[in-house]
């Protein structure tokens, strides 16, 4: 992790690694905990974390790994993961819930069911999918707390 801070603005960066599924989870944990420590409501930290986390292991499944970063303000969380994978051919379909790409010895580990991109939507205020097949995937996903 890396710390940027710009002003009011505290700035994480994570790398996260393909196929890591021990690490998995480890830079959403630690947005977690920042945010608990700032005070932040329970409701906004679960919400900021479910919806990192998902992202993140979209990044281990399918991404190749990449990059996770989040900015933090007084009344915002805005998460950008970015990575250099096989990218998305249709977007409109991953976002249908149930659809997956993933393998079956990543179903047989508990993941893969089609819920990852789904369940961001639902628990962020806005989220920014771009997708460039054999390029890569950027997915911004911004949470408000109204503070």
């Amino acid at each position: 992790m890396v710390n940027d801070n710009k002003s009011d603005t505290l700035i994480q960066k994570y790398t996260v690694c393909a196929n890591d599924f021990a690490s998995a989870g480890a830079a959403s944990a630690s947005v977690k905990k920042t945010l608990k420590q700032l005070g932040f409501s329970p409701d906004f930290i679960r919400r900021t974390s479910i919806a990192m986390y998902e992202g993140e292991i979209n990044m281990v499944i399918h991404g190749g790994g990449g990059i996770a970063e989040a900015e933090i303000a007084e009344n915002y969380v805005k998460i950008t993961l970015t990575d250099e994978g096989p990218g998305i051919a249709d977007i409109d379909l991953a976002m249908r819930e149930g659809f997956s790409t993933a393998s079956e010895s990543v179903r047989e580990l508990g993941f893969g069911a089609g819920m990852g991109l789904p369940n961001i939507k639902k628990q962020a205020d806005e989220i920014n999918l771009s997708s460039e097949v054999g390029v890569g995937t950027t997915l911004v996903i911004s949470l408000f707390s109204g503070a």
